[in-house]
């Protein structure tokens, strides 16, 4: 059987494969469990493996990859346009094989353990912060309910929570009071967690030349550089600066018809845990003296604050991509 391309529809248990010979008829359909998978991956003459991106795509183009295979991932929303008729396990391998044929179509890198790490490791860092925002809506929540008045600002809540607990005993229940203290100390833990969290970042950062390159740019920390070192496995897959945040979604979106150019809002494709940070950094910059340039106040005047922070987020989102493609510090233009 030879075999050129093959599709796989990934799943957790049974896996859907098509494969096709190099003039493109189909010669193989079939469905095998994951043991058997494997086996027959093993036992196949290495050709081009291709999957869409998604759960679990990434540890299977690594083991693919091992047994000597060209692996390709293709974002699902450019298999989606090949499916034929209804939706199934067949078709929508059978789609993958004939997206991954294109010649223009867009793969995306597969992640090493280093990089999944580090994104794993800020996936669960996000958790955590959400939760701690949730438990501190529902402690001022529970507050209002009894007559207490709360800080306004988070970090002042989460500082003063015990003394706000002391002086409003009179008014609170035994039931509130303790259930309060309970609050408090899971608020504590987590607070913990998430500082346990920074450190481990801040070690990784530490270690890697290319994130320390990011943070001489205005307004990327620690955060944002092993953020963005762990989604951009290659930074030379994208042609320029704009194709990176045009990836982000930082770029206005385009709806032209008839010769007639339309460009709405941001596209707000992508990552948007990075470009939420990127947004955030280059919003730090409007509040510091010194790093709100000329450029972006001009931008402020004309069409607001929140478009200036956004369009300095693109501009930083470019400034990125030069600085990990080149292997160079930022260096002011000014």
């Amino acid at each position: 059987m030879d075999i050129n391309v093959i599709g796989i529809d990934l799943a957790k248990r049974v896996f859907q494969v098509h494969g096709v010979d190099k003039s493109g008829a189909a010669v193989l359909r079939k469905k095998l469990s994951r043991a058997e998978l494997v086996r027959f991956m093993v036992n196949l003459k290495p050709c081009v493996v291709a999957m869409e991106a998604c759960g679990s795509s990434h540890f299977w183009g690594r083991e693919f990859r091992k047994m000597g295979h060209q692996v390709r991932l293709i974002p699902a929303q450019y298999v989606k346009p090949f499916v034929k008729t209804n939706k199934s396990d067949a078709n929508d391998a059978e789609a993958i094989v004939e997206a991954a044929t294109r010649p223009n179509m867009r793969f995306v890198p597969i992640k090493e353990l280093e990089h999944q790490d580090i994104q794993c490791l800020h996936r669960a860092r996000e958790r955590l912060v959400k939760q701690k925002v949730a438990l501190v809506n529902q402690i001022r929540g529970f507050c209002q309910e009894y007559g207490v008045m709360t800080p306004e600002s988070r970090h002042k809540m989460i500082s003063q929570l015990g003394e706000l607990i002391d002086s409003a005993l009179d008014r609170l229940t035994p039931v509130m009071t303790e259930l309060l203290r309970e609050h408090q100390e899971e608020l504590r833990e987590l607070m913990e967690r998430i500082t346990k969290m920074d450190r481990k970042l801040q070690m990784i950062f530490k270690a890697q030349p290319i994130c320390q390159l990011l943070e001489s740019i205005p307004g990327v920390g620690v955060m944002t550089a092993t953020a963005v070192w762990a989604a951009v496995v290659d930074p030379n897959q994208f042609k320029n600066g704009r194709a990176f945040s045009s990836w982000l979604g930082l770029v206005p979106q385009q709806h032209s018809t008839g010769g007639r150019n339309v460009l709405l809002g941001i596209s707000k494709r992508g990552d948007r845990y990075l470009r939420k940070l990127i947004v955030h950094g280059a919003r730090s910059r409007t509040g510091e003296p010194g790093l709100k340039t000329t450029w972006m106040q001009q931008v402020e005047q004309r069409r607001g604050r929140n478009k200036a922070v956004v369009a300095q987020a693109n501009k930083n989102a470019r400034m990125i991509w030069a600085v990990m493609a080149r292997k160079e510090a930022y260096r002011s233009a000014a």
